[in-house]
């Protein structure tokens, strides 16, 4: 027991909803649309004072439940029922912690509370576990944002036994015994950060490509983005089952890159590759790093990692193991990654690296990242096309932990301007890129930074 130690009194949210102004296709999905979830948390100290916290994330139920028999409505009615019911549940909760302690308490019955969402729409299938966190994520992010609050400071100054009442092996196993967050977190972020660009699978890459122009001023072609950011980090949407074409894609943006880099003078740029589990075994993705290296050694030698190849389902496909791909290029695990077990099970697999996500909460992320670092793992952080204060959030995360190669954000591309507009007034710096890199020094605020 502190006497920084909250409780959460009450929790409510609002719902904003946008279209894309550019299809984004990946898992073999094409997404138009997006409902980003906004939660405000009331906490109050042992004294009775009160603070307020906010966080927000998308509901990315695409990504989160590829539901095979459930369409897009379905599936976010059901996380939108879910927000209802965790404001249920956190509301007057008698449990004083830090939120640390306090999420880690509560996530079991909050992600079952996604079960019951999908029972009471008479859903056949049950929330899965990665749908069930992104819901709970802006509420985790709330609650960290109001725990600084309440105490004046900026939230990655309270991680250390001062204000937690248990060391990270409480959360993890004996190897951490005695040791908390600040061992893994940054003082102060990183002043700026490379940002990687998505490529999506449906993306013009050239003029020649470019059918159904939006025209409203931003950049459509990827030379036009390379120029306009001068961007040194390209993700790479693939299909997965269809070597040939995956094989040309990274060929031609290779190409592409190369020729719009050679008139900008810039000799250095990276890849990264999101399969999005659509390769049917490891053995496709070793014929593609072969066929690259044969195409093109140059594109094989800028690919920094690879993000999870096969199905989440790790204990589905023991036989999909990672270690010869792993000695190639760092394979990072992303959605099969939601607790420290399904971490502990990837790295058996042969995974080598793995995928932070402010869509898996503040706590998650803190938590995987302290486990990754000890492992000695690959680090990077990943986006949910999160505009607004859900990118803030991401960026903070990313600038505040040791060793993660860059940050995406992909909402400047796919959301129109006013996803974001109000927050990127405020920190222009962190929502324009130049260079190739994003500047995250200055979110150091109270709470999460912004």
């Amino acid at each position: 027991m502190k006497d920084t130690d909250v409780r959460i009194v009450s929790a409510g949210i609002d719902f904003e909803d946008y279209d894309y102004r550019a299809p984004m296709k990946f898992g073999g999905n094409i997404v138009r649309k997006v409902t980003v979830l906004n939660a405000h948390v009331t906490v109050e100290n042992r004294a009775g004072k009160k603070a307020e916290g906010f966080g927000s994330m998308t509901l990315g139920n695409v990504w989160s439940w590829p539901s095979k028999t459930l369409g897009y409505d379905g599936t976010l009615a059901a996380m939108k029922l879910h927000a209802e019911k965790i404001c249920s549940q956190l509301h007057n909760l008698r449990e004083y912690g830090h939120p640390v302690e306090l999420m880690s308490g509560i996530e079991n019955a909050l992600v079952k509370s996604g079960e019951e969402a999908s029972r009471e729409l008479n859903i056949a299938e049950m929330m899965p576990v990665l749908c069930a966190l992104v819901t709970i994520s802006p509420f985790d992010a709330a609650l960290h944002d109001a725990y600084g609050k309440m105490l004046g400071k900026n939230v990655y100054g309270c991680y250390s036994k001062e204000y937690m009442n248990a060391d990270i092996g409480n959360y993890l196993d004996g190897r951490f015994t005695g040791e908390y967050l600040d061992r893994y977190t940054l003082c102060n972020p990183k002043e700026t950060m490379p940002l990687y660009h998505l490529v999506g699978a449906v993306d013009p890459l050239t003029q020649a490509d470019l059918t159904n122009p939006v025209n409203d001023g931003l950049p459509e072609t990827l030379p036009e983005w390379i120029e306009r950011d001068g961007l040194t980090h390209l993700k790479i949407k693939l299909n997965g089952d269809d070597l040939e074409w995956d094989v040309d894609r990274v060929i031609n943006i290779e190409r592409v890159a190369s020729q719009t880099n050679s008139k900008l003078k810039a000799s250095r740029w990276l890849y990264s590759l999101d399969f999005n589990e659509k390769c049917k075994n490891v053995e496709y993705l070793l014929d593609f790093l072969g066929k690259i290296k044969e195409k093109s050694p140059e594109a094989l030698e800028r690919i920094q990692y690879i993000e999870q190849p096969t199905s989440r389902d790790l204990r589905a496909g023991p036989e999909n193991k990672m270690h010869k791909a792993a000695k190639i290029k760092p394979v990072v695990i992303d959605e099969a990654l939601v607790d420290f077990e399904s971490l502990l099970l990837s790295v058996e697999l042969g995974y080598s690296g793995v995928a932070l996500k402010a869509c898996k909460g503040q706590t998650n992320a803190l938590l995987m990242a302290a486990a990754a670092q000890k492992l000695g793992l690959f680090l990077c952080v990943q986006d949910l096309t999160c505009p607004g204060a859900s990118f803030l959030h991401s960026a903070g995360i990313a600038a505040r932990i040791p060793g993660v190669a860059a940050i995406e954000g992909n909402a400047r591309q796919y959301l129109p301007p006013r996803a974001y507009r109000k927050w990127s007034e405020k920190y222009p710096e962190v929502f324009k890129v130049a260079g190739g890199s994003i500047k995250t020094g200055g979110l150091t605020k109270t709470g999460l930074g912004h």
